[in-house]
């Protein structure tokens, strides 16, 4: 079969990837400013011989194959802004991290490209390579579709990788999805409680916006229980929350800010209209006003069940069996993924790639990854394409 040594070639060139992850995770960068990050990689595809070419605000295409249907590969490059806690030699001091293995997904993308470069006179078709920014803020994905990455060629199906941390799978294997949504919708809000501030020795002459918001908190955090219909999973956080000046001065303005996310379209409006009418109701109770105000989200990622159920054959013949594994070992609301914005518009597929069992989540400061997985992911990228386009050629 044609590619069956991709796993083979991709460990071979191990090496050369982990030491370009460890360059991007030393140099974390986040949202849509990742000058380092994309300097690289521009000039690593050129090395490889690729013309890539910017997309949107920091997104990079490229493209391999001869011509036919397109297969789209994705990798996002962003971190998070906090401060690394890992002690490794190679950690990000800029007060940004890598803590949910973006680094990981574009080394794993890097050395795919590499590997289909090298076969690109065997390819079916064309294989477009999609490196995005700013994944973390729910807002790249949506931006380079806004200029065209699903266009020129025009893009017949999707797949990305996610690696996972401090999950209950060997290390290298994968976890394949079934059809159907894998991962919520998520959406940001602001909730801003606006009372009248006032000396702390005469509270009666104002109207306390830090207690409005305490009550706002409260009630808040039953919201999904009550409102969500039985079997229904949605989860909301208010991680945030600001108010007042000085110690004897009552709150004249407060300010809470969080999440929610949900596995239903009609759940997920059902409680952002909740939201708003209970935190105006008890704010309105203390005598304060509320204004709530949803920003960035997006929607469920829905997995094509057909390109799925493809995926999980294509891993079976790359990998051991026993290290391709069921949607079902991971259960319970998990992160949002703005891959969901390509899934809306092609038939697409979301794999996880379980990179190490240690005691730290994703987004913790002392989250580490299991490097060799590396070339697995790589490997699997390209075969995936390959075998796709050979199917469907």
């Amino acid at each position: 079969m044609l590619y069956k040594n991709f796993l083979k070639e991709a460990k071979a060139l191990e090496t050369e990837f982990i030491e370009l992850r460890r360059c991007l995770h030393a140099h974390a960068e986040v949202g849509f400013s990742l000058p380092y990050t994309t300097g690289l990689i521009f000039a690593k595809l050129r090395e490889y011989g690729y013309t890539p070419e910017k997309c949107g605000l920091a997104g990079i295409t490229a493209t391999v194959g001869n011509g036919g249907k397109v297969f789209l590969l994705r990798a996002d490059m962003d971190g998070l802004p906090m401060r690394e806690e890992t002690g490794l030699p190679f950690a990000a001091h800029g007060g940004n991290m890598h803590a949910c293995g973006h680094d990981m997904h574009t080394a794993m993308l890097m050395l795919a490209a590499k590997l289909l470069r090298a076969h690109e006179a065997e390819l079916c078709g064309t294989v477009k390579l999609m490196f995005q920014p700013a994944e973390e803020t729910l807002s790249g994905a949506k931006d380079m579709l806004s200029a065209g990455v699903l266009e020129k060629p025009t893009v017949g199906a999707a797949f990305m990788i996610h690696v996972l941390s401090g999950v209950n799978a060997p290390v290298g294997s994968v976890i394949v999805p079934r059809g159907g949504v894998s991962a919520p919708s998520a959406d940001y809000f602001d909730i801003c409680i606006k009372g009248k501030a006032c000396h702390g020795a005469s509270p009666e002459k104002g109207a306390d916006a830090l207690l409005a918001a305490a009550h706002v908190l409260a009630a808040l955090s039953s919201l999904a229980s009550r409102e969500a219909g039985a079997g229904e999973r949605a989860l909301l956080t208010v991680g945030k929350m600001a108010a007042g000046s000085a110690a004897n001065v009552i709150a004249g303005e407060a300010l809470l800010s969080g999440t929610m996310r949900t596995y239903s379209a009609q759940t997920r409006e059902t409680l952002k209209r909740r939201i708003a009418e209970l935190s105006r109701a008890v704010a309105s109770a203390f005598r304060t006003e509320a204004e709530v105000t949803f920003g960035k989200g997006t929607p469920m990622l829905k997995n094509d069940a057909s390109i799925s159920a493809r995926i999980g054959e294509y891993c079976r013949e790359l990998l051991p069996h026993e290290y391709v594994l069921p949607a079902d070992i991971l259960s319970g609301v998990g992160g949002s993924e703005d891959f969901a914005y390509i899934a809306e518009k092609v038939p697409s597929a979301m794999v996880s790639l379980s990179a190490g069992a240690g005691e730290y989540p994703l987004h913790h400061p002392g989250v580490c990854f299991d490097e060799s997985v590396i070339h697995t992911g790589g490997a699997l990228y390209a075969y995936t394409a390959a075998r796709w386009l050979g199917d469907n050629a």
